[in-house]
């Protein structure tokens, strides 16, 4: 239906309108530096799917908006985790209850298109992670018939090829996953231990590309540990050698297909630091935000040489320098580092030497400092309710977001911040914080025009 005006009425109508698309105009071609995307986890619209609400952040205040038409839907039950593709076009959306993974078109305006939908290769996926043209993905139990939340089993890990299609922007495609001999995924298990289960609860993979870890508790054992895989690069050539996995290190080219996992040292926990251990509660268990054991999240920096994952009961981040030459680990100066209560997730700017964690009981952001991989601590931050997970603007890396799953206790809320390039402090963004539907679990995001057109650096 089309309204009518009078004279009057049309003039001030063209005023309006004029100065209206003049803002657009400027934010559009100047202002919007980054697209947030952040799922919600609440049931919605006919199929009960999540819901994927896109902000726009402005590149001078950090202020953010939700884009027309926003949200979307996730295209499944119970979105958990979000990643992006490495050339920042396609976003992979993982849903819990579906064993699902759908995969979104971004548009140059952040509106997400879905394209394809395909399970995971085992049950209740709850994180995934990127790494070139490898989509790993981390399942709480193995995709066999006898595992449930009735009858738990160990958790496992599954690496999806990532066919780059043509077009602007492009249609990626996920792959049969890689094989791992008759298996579609790398079960987490400790040698001499089979009936052990092991519960994942993060996974990262290094920028390198060579190594990823996982971050999971035995739950049989009441011990928790970091699991460490190196990863077959892309083959030079067509012929594969079908070698032998290496204790340590990385693997040759053309010895295994792309994206194989060799465990490191057979999968057997090492002494003198190389693992994480400690003990975990098993009354939090299945705490009620996203990976709610103890490791609870897991995070590597920009140049690959050190891994950081937090200890939800005893409220520390653990930093471990990576050795480059085998990917094991060893504890830096002064680890463990205070957080606060309960930290539920990392991130770590990959250009300035700055760590922040978000702590879900105490509804704040902690940061951090980082020399030799050691952290100092600068201050602590609210945010909304308790917070799930965290985010730096990919653009600048000058813009901080938290997700708080619980918000209002109506809606679910973002914080954003503006961050200190010089000095690693926050300060609260305009207008914020800035509503979400209920129930966030994830973030992701992309520079605008998906390759930091939105500001020059």
């Amino acid at each position: 239906m089309r309204m009518k005006f009078n004279k009057s009425g049309q003039l001030l109508l063209v005023s309006a309108v004029s100065l209206t698309l003049a803002t657009l105009v400027t934010a559009c071609a100047t202002l919007t530096v980054d697209f947030v995307f952040v799922t919600s986890s609440k049931a919605a619209g006919p199929n009960n799917y999540g819901e994927i609400d896109v902000f726009e952040v402005n590149s001078e205040s950090g202020m953010m908006r939700q884009i027309p038409t926003s949200p979307f839907p996730s295209g499944g039950r119970n979105p958990v985790a979000e990643a992006v593709s490495s050339d920042n076009t396609n976003l992979y959306v993982v849903n819990q209850d579906d064993n699902s993974i759908v995969q979104f078109v971004i548009g140059n305006d952040g509106k997400v298109y879905s394209q394809n939908t395909v399970n995971t290769p085992g049950i209740y996926p709850l994180a995934a992670t990127i790494s070139g043209l490898n989509l790993f993905v981390l399942d709480t139990y193995q995709g066999l018939g006898s595992c449930s939340t009735a009858a738990p089993c160990s958790g496992s890990v599954g690496v999806l090829p990532i066919t780059v299609g043509s077009g602007s922007p492009p249609s990626d495609t996920l792959g049969t996953p890689v094989a791992n001999g008759s298996l579609a995924y790398w079960p987490l298990a400790l040698p001499g231990k089979p009936n052990d289960i092991i519960e994942p609860t993060g996974i990262s993979a290094l920028k390198s590309g060579a190594y990823l870890y996982v971050a999971a508790y035995d739950s049989t054992a009441g011990a928790n540990y970091i699991f460490g895989f190196s990863v077959a690069p892309p083959a030079t050539s067509t012929s594969l050698a079908g070698g032998v996995c290496p204790a340590n290190g990385p693997i040759p080219a053309n010895q295994f297909p792309a994206g194989t996992l060799c465990p490191l040292n057979a999968g057997a926990p090492l002494g003198g630091g190389a693992f994480a251990t400690g003990t975990c509660t098993s009354a939090y268990l299945n705490a009620p935000f996203a990976v709610g054991t103890c490791p609870s999240e897991i995070a590597s920096d920009q140049s690959s040489s050190y891994l950081y994952t937090t200890d939800e009961i005893n409220g520390t981040v653990h930093g471990f320098s990576v050795a480059s030459a085998t990917g094991l680990l060893s504890p830096v100066s002064g680890s463990p580092f205070p957080t606060g209560n309960q930290p539920s997730a990392i991130a770590i700017d990959p250009s300035y030497s700055y760590l922040y964690v978000t702590n879900a009981l105490d509804s704040s952001v902690a940061a951090f400092s980082m020399s030799n991989g050691a952290l100092t601590r600068l201050g602590s931050y609210a945010t909304g309710l308790q917070p799930v997970a965290i985010g730096i603007d990919p653009s600048t890396n000058h813009f901080l977001y938290t997700i708080n799953f619980l918000g209002t206790q109506v809606n679910g809320t973002v914080s954003g911040f503006e961050l200190s390039t010089t000095a690693g402090t926050l300060l609260i963004s305009q207008n914020s914080p800035y509503t979400s539907h209920p129930l966030p679990t994830a973030v992701a995001a992309i520079p605008h025009n998906g390759t930091g057109a939105g500001v020059q650096k």
